[in-house]
């Protein structure tokens, strides 16, 4: 058996071995990125370097990333999908590449894991018009005694990596597999068909650059990406299939037998809520116990926050708790996690507070969902309740009913004649796939509990048309998703850098008018405008903000230079900048200095982008100032 703890410092050690430094993890708060509501994979921070950007702490890295990925919040509960997960990833910045990263790659899990090589399969490449099989990643696991049979070559859709957007890094990857079926022999051919094949790590071979829809060069940077899962990859070398039976879950999942009285692998729908419950308050926990601090709320991070909360609190009730608990499994997840991520300890009490918080204002919700159920139903004319109970007793009634739907979709003809219900008297007897969402959607009904409230009222509900809103609502969040990502992954455009550094100014005026207490909690640029979060406890006067504005815009004016310098943090803490974005860089920094060096206007440790002097900035514009959570206040303000 191997721990959690056991298998991300063998990571963390292996590679730290091969020249790689170790990084902390970045925040699940993207950094001035408004592409993204959370980074969901180990190479978004360090996108600027994969783009050519050195790196103050060299060319090879290793960590384990805090990551979120929301676009499968509703298929969480099998024994495989999480919202938040580690991300063990080590890169190399145009350093080594392919037969370097393979050999380094095979000898951590033959050696370091201590993996049967019998057991472990490979895939690479196939190649299309744009680029050719990869047959150089091929060549290199052949040459580290992999045999042929156990390499594919699969199709740009399995073993391709490029950005959501028309342009950016890209390449071909190379996927590695283990055998999980500890009862039978691995064959001896690979079938990536057969799910006993269980991937355990990937290498993406940055070696092309996309320059628009469908046209691809030579990389001038060359990039080794390798992300390992860590839940995944732990519950395969503990040779299980559940990731909820590792260290990483079998404590949250043990404080949900004791809320609840039951216990896990008794029953699937028992466990499916269970794991629903340990996925949704872990993410929940981590999002809130971040150093940026998010609150549940109806828009961007908050709007999930509150989604997986109030999911969790769903299915607490289907395990028949009912009363607040889910502070109680916070507490669990942070007395597990909290030695790693020394946050969640730092930000326990604000953690537990929004949990309370919210359990409150979803009971609230669940009364006023109850009312907008009212009304929906109102207009319908019930099934007499003789010919309802008929039809619910009838065996096989949820094939007759999908029947009489996909008729009634097709506008076919249907009958319920040997129930005596009219075509007429079912038609108005029907809640719509629309409404049944919206209960869901807005009041956070599952749709079990709205398929209740309508057999009470004798009417009836098509689960396909409420699965497919559920569907259309999750291809529009995956559209946006891409989307938002589409801008972000190389957003270093003219506007983008201006707001950034913009921003700089902004810190560092707040602090003159306000008071040194305040920090930096957070930013977001589009191309529009920018949005930055602060410490503050009230309101601004409309005074303190003219003058925020005219500092803002006299250092524009004076047309400063902005400056940077590479090097440690002790150093840039004896230079007193800010140091609000130390944790992400590790023991080297960038500092970049606006004004004159020996009496700065603004000091910042920072990733960049900025401009090179202040004047091209524009007119800068404060155009709202407003509460973003207890104690931090959001200023959004334009330059024109």
């Amino acid at each position: 058996m191997i721990t959690s703890s056991e298998l991300r410092q063998k990571y963390l050690d292996f590679f730290a071995k091969k020249g790689h430094a170790i990084i902390p993890s970045a925040s699940l708060i993207p950094e001035n990125d408004p592409s993204t509501l959370f980074i969901s994979a180990g190479m978004q921070p360090l996108v600027p370097y994969l783009l050519g950007e050195k790196h103050p702490d060299g060319q090879r890295l290793v960590n384990s990333q805090k990551c979120i990925r929301t676009g499968d919040i509703d298929e969480v509960g099998d024994e495989t999908h999480h919202t938040f997960f580690e991300m063990l990833g080590h890169w190399s910045l145009g350093d080594y590449f392919k037969k370097e990263a393979m050999e380094m790659s095979y000898e951590f899990l033959t050696k370091e894991l201590k993996l049967e090589p019998k057991r472990l399969a490979f895939s690479v490449f196939a190649g299309d018009k744009n680029a050719p099989k990869d047959q150089t990643a091929a060549d290199a696991w052949k040459n580290l005694g992999v045999p042929a049979k156990r390499i594919a070559y699969l199709p740009k859709k399995d073993n391709w990596w490029e950005p959501a957007g028309s342009s950016g890094p890209c390449g071909p990857c190379t996927e590695m597999f283990y055998w999980s079926d500890n009862s039978t022999e691995a064959p001896e051919k690979f079938d990536p068909s057969d799910k006993r094949w269980v991937e355990i790590g990937n290498d993406v071979l940055m070696e092309y650059e996309k320059t628009s829809e469908s046209k691809y060069k030579p990389a001038d940077q060359k990039n080794i990406d390798n992300g390992t899962g860590l839940e995944r990859t732990l519950a395969v070398l503990n040779g299980t299939s559940d990731d909820y039976q590792t260290d990483l879950f079998l404590p949250i999942i043990n404080k949900i037998e004791e809320l609840s009285g039951k216990k896990y692998g008794d029953d699937e729908k028992i466990n499916r809520s269970m794991r629903i419950i340990a996925d949704h308050l872990r993410a929940a926990t981590f999002i809130m116990g971040d150093e940026k601090g998010i609150q549940p709320s109806n828009l961007d991070q908050g709007y999930i926050i509150r989604r997986l909360i109030r999911r969790a609190i769903r299915y607490g009730k289907e395990l028949g708790i009912n009363k607040s608990f889910t502070f109680q499994v916070a507490e669990t997840i942070i007395k597990l996690m909290g030695e790693i991520y020394p946050e969640l300890k730092k930000n326990k009490d604000f953690i537990v507070e929004q949990l309370v918080q919210e359990e409150e204002k979803f009971e609230k919700a669940i009364q006023e969902g109850l009312k907008a159920a009212k009304k929906i139903f109102a207009p319908k004319k019930s099934i007499s309740r003789e010919k309802f109970v008929k039809l619910m007793q009838t065996k096989g009634k949820d094939q007759i009913l999908h029947q009489v739907f996909e008729k009634r979709r097709q506008k076919k003809p249907y009958d319920l004649n040997q129930f005596g219900i009219s075509k007429k008297d079912f038609d108005e007897a029907v809640i719509s796939g629309k409404e049944s969402f919206y209960l869901y959607q807005s009041f956070g009904f599952p749709i079990e509990m709205i398929l209740e409230l309508a057999r009470e009222k004798n009417l009836f509900i098509s689960k396909r048309g409420f699965s497919n809103e559920v569907q259309k609502h999750q291809e529009l969040s995956r559209t946006a998703t891409a989307g938002k990502f589409k801008g972000g992954l190389a957003d270093h455009s003219e506007i983008a850098t201006k707001y950034h550094t913009a921003t700089h100014l902004l810190l560092a005026a707040l602090r003159q008018v306000l008071g040194d207490h305040v920090y930096q909690k957070g930013s977001n640029i589009t191309a529009e405008r920018l949005r930055f979060d602060f410490s503050h406890p009230e309101k601004l006067t409309d005074e303190q903000k003219e003058k925020v504005e005219r500092l803002v815009n006299q250092a524009i004016q004076d047309n400063l230079p902005v400056t940077i310098q590479e090097m440690s943090l002790d150093d840039a803490k004896k230079l007193k900048a800010m140091g609000i974005f130390a944790a992400k860089y590790g023991e080297k920094v960038k500092v970049y200095t606006i004004g004159n060096p020996h009496n700065p206007f603004s000091r910042e440790i920072c990733g960049g982008p900025h401009v090179e002097k202040t004047e091209i900035l524009g007119q800068f514009k404060i155009k709202k100032e407003e509460a973003s959570s207890s104690g931090v206040r959001r200023i959004k303000a334009v330059l024109s």
